[in-house]
């Protein structure tokens, strides 16, 4: 599947809150970019082995741009250092997607619950549902007032939306939220992992959409050795334990696309044509995990001694 992949220009920078960056990119040439639904993400290369995944927080209409936002963390591992010192405006930056993992489906109801930098993904959707016509509401955290972005944009939305800063609130109350939810209410919710672990154990099941930042902490002791075949390259490969499903496919030559390796982004997700994989990622609902029709093969192993995917 072809993946569009190309140089971007920043063509302004814009402080959203204390350490958090936006930016709006555009082609160098004023091409019209490929379009996107609300949930969608970038992965952005920022230098070589550093490439990090980036929500999109624009307006979908617009294809004259895109827009992102970078929460800089202290300490991090130099991708959103990188967007702030390095990323001024009139820089070149190299982009891939846009990918959604998050889609946002069609409801009569919806609840959200941001976190933070979690609130990127949810800005469009916020227009989307209202464009529809669809009842919802915000649940909008983070450390301090001046550390959420986007605050003055969700303003216009009312009482809708619910900003709660930790400093001037505590943690946030889920229960109103999430401990009477109307029947065809779906929810909502990107944020840190603390936030998404409190959301998952307080609602309804089938009702929840998330979104991660960092991957789940998963048991990973006790990994055996298996075969995966490879039915388009006619090649059969043994996955030993401690190496991932993707790096013995390169290894033998045949190449995917990836990007975060940790189960995140949903770059690597591949077919499943025979076998039952042991997912572990953050990317798939316990629904399409337990079809077993595709898998992320940077993370997820495999349940018995063999697996045949379609690469």
């Amino acid at each position: 599947m072809s993946v569009y992949e190309t140089e971007l220009v920043v063509e302004r920078r814009e402080i959203a809150a204390d350490g958090v960056l936006a930016l709006t990119l555009r082609h160098p040439r004023g091409e019209p970019l490929p379009a996107w639904e609300p949930g969608a993400h970038l992965d952005v290369v920022l230098a070589p082995g550093l490439e990090r995944q980036y929500s999109l927080c624009g307006d979908p209409a617009d294809r004259s741009t895109w827009r992102i936002a970078v929460l800089r963390e202290s300490p991090g591992r130099g991708g959103s250092a990188h967007v702030h010192e390095r990323l001024g405006t009139g820089a070149e930056v190299r982009v891939r997607g846009p990918r959604n993992n998050f889609r946002l489906e069609p409801a009569p109801r919806y609840r959200f619950v941001a976190g933070g930098i979690g609130i990127t993904p949810i800005l469009p959707m916020l227009a989307a549902a209202e464009a529809a016509g669809a009842e919802w509401t915000l649940l909008y955290g983070g450390r301090t007032r001046g550390s959420m972005a986007f605050c003055g944009q969700l303003s216009r939305y009312g009482d809708r939306v619910t900003i709660a800063p930790e400093d001037e609130t505590g943690l946030l109350d889920l229960a109103p939220v999430l401990d009477d939810v109307p029947e065809g209410t779906l929810v909502y919710c990107c944020g840190p992992g603390p936030l998404l672990d409190a959301v998952e154990a307080r609602c309804p099941s089938g009702v929840l959409r998330v979104e991660r930042f960092r991957p789940k902490e998963r048991e990973t002791g006790g990994d055996t050795a298996f075969e995966v075949e490879l039915a388009r390259s006619g090649r059969t490969l043994t996955v030993e334990p401690g190496v991932s499903v993707l790096d013995a496919v390169r290894a033998s030559g045949v190449e995917v696309l990836y990007s975060c390796t940790e189960g995140t982004c949903g770059t690597c997700e591949t077919d499943v044509l025979q076998g039952e994989p042991d997912h572990r990622d953050s990317v798939l609902t316990e629904e399409e995990r337990a079809t077993g029709e595709t898998m992320l093969i940077c993370v997820s192993r495999c349940r018995g001694g063999r697996l045949v995917l379609d690469l």
